[in-house]
């Protein structure tokens, strides 16, 4: 009789264990179309020149978390986009962000030396926006369990604008999807409720492929710089230490080529210029992007002191 007893115990023990191992806990799962996640955003080593890219905007285009105080300007999904971008593109180590605040002071800085009043102090500018995103939940019940899956989608699409050509170089449109799952037996098991961290890793996961073919575009094109000034002082062009500029650099001057209108677009493009001068950075100053230069010597050719705004100093 107590043998019965303790076999029947035996067995209630083991079935309790039983159903409570068979329980699962909540499990968080992101997936892109395309690419890979990047882990962590700690910016790489690189030794290169470093291409200047200012964020213009990046706006909301569905209806997602627009109430009836919804604020364009102040937008929390537009704001949240910039943000994972900037990380992502800091992470690169190849890139100068500028803020449009920070690009304002530029223009003041240059300016002031009597340089290019005219140019938008960033080499490339980035336009994008949130094109689709998407929640659903789907959920299974059985006999004995049942499940719940939280699915969240999003779409960002961007453009790489040349900011001295004014031409879109670079325009795609990425997908990104996060994941969450929860599943319980007898009642037994993890519990998932609404999961908020969701809307940015799907927004983080679109964007990811997207940086890698920014990357390429710019880095496929020469850094460039300009003359602040150019006089019995000295020559100093735009760019520093921030950039990766450094003493003993070879950078090249040329002559802008001529502009024309293609008549199959009908837009003014600007000819490939030739090589007039070799420069050698002597020094480089300023403590911030904002107010860095270089002081350079002119060590092969000539240039035109009457007319800076005719040349572009590239690396290559």
């Amino acid at each position: 009789m107590k043998l019965t007893r303790v076999a029947k115990f035996c067995g209630f023990a083991s079935l309790v264990f039983m159903l409570a191992s068979c329980g699962s806990t909540a499990k968080t799962t992101v997936t892109k179309t395309e690419g890979t996640l990047n882990e962590g955003v700690n910016a790489s080593e690189y030794q290169g020149l470093k291409r200047t890219v200012a964020i213009a905007r990046f706006s909301n285009e569905t209806e997602y978390a627009k109430g009836a105080f919804y604020d364009k300007e102040n937008d929390p999904v537009g704001k949240q986009a910039i943000d994972i971008l900037s990380a992502k593109l800091t992470a690169k180590g190849k890139f100068v962000l500028l803020e449009r605040a920070d690009a304002d002071k530029i223009q003041t800085e240059i300016e002031k030396y009597g340089g290019q009043s005219q140019k938008v102090p960033a080499d490339y500018l980035i336009i994008g926006s949130i094109t689709e995103f998407g929640r659903k939940t789907t959920g299974e019940v059985g006999f004995v369990s049942r499940s719940k899956t939280q699915t969240v989608e999003a779409g960002v699409n961007i453009r790489l604008i040349d900011v001295r050509t004014g031409q879109v170089i670079y325009s795609e449109e990425g997908k990104g999807q996060a994941e969450t799952n929860s599943s319980t037996t007898f009642g037994m098991g993890g519990v998932q409720g609404y999961d908020a961290t969701l809307s940015d890793k799907a927004i983080s996961a679109a964007i990811e492929k997207l940086v890698d073919n920014i990357e390429q575009t710019c880095m496929d094109r020469p850094w460039k710089s300009y003359f602040l000034s150019y006089d019995k002082d000295g020559i100093i062009i735009a760019g520093g230490a921030k950039q990766g500029l450094k003493a003993g650099s070879s950078l090249f001057v040329y002559e802008r080529g001529k502009q024309v209108k293609n008549p199959q677009t009908g837009m003014m493009i600007e000819l490939p210029g030739k090589q007039v001068a070799k420069l050698t950075v002597l020094t480089v100053g300023g403590s911030t992007v904002t107010d860095e230069y270089a002081i350079v010597d002119l060590t092969e050719g000539s240039v035109d002191s009457g007319k800076l705004l005719n040349y572009v100093i590239q690396d290559k």
